[in-house]
């Protein structure tokens, strides 16, 4: 993306705002696995530093795993990396939200997929008040 894209979109990436912002007022505290860069502020507001995230990539809040999730909103003081668990063997890898893109779930009935639906058995008996 290039200069113009910086200055005028906010969806793909820091814009050139935020990322003075980060320079000049922020102290980088860490990045996760996904290249998302986590910063907090130099001083406090309202008695809270204030916590932000510069995405790799697009920005999408679901990008935010769940450890640093807690740390952007204050569950706890101390950065992510120095208490966490161990991963599990059943843990899954992080998959991208796919909704409005190619890759969404379209069931078999869905116009997507030519519209057509299974007929219907006959098994439904309405509900009638009176009964």
């Amino acid at each position: 993306m290039g200069i113009l894209g910086k200055i005028f979109t906010w969806w793909n990436g820091a814009t050139i705002g935020t990322s003075i912002f980060s320079a000049f007022n922020g102290e980088k505290v860490g990045e996760d696995a996904a290249g998302n860069t986590y910063f907090r502020g130099k001083k406090q507001r309202h008695g809270r530093e204030r916590r932000w995230v510069i995405y790799q990539g697009s920005n999408d809040s679901s990008r935010v795993p769940a450890e640093w999730h807690g740390w952007l909103h204050h569950s706890y003081d101390e950065i992510p990396e120095s208490h966490l668990p161990p991963p599990r063997i059943w843990e899954a890898d992080y998959t991208p939200n796919a909704t409005g893109t190619v890759q969404a779930y379209r069931p078999s009935g869905a116009l997507e997929r030519g519209g057509k639906r299974a007929a219907s058995t006959g098994d439904y008996e309405a509900w009638s008040p009176g009964e």
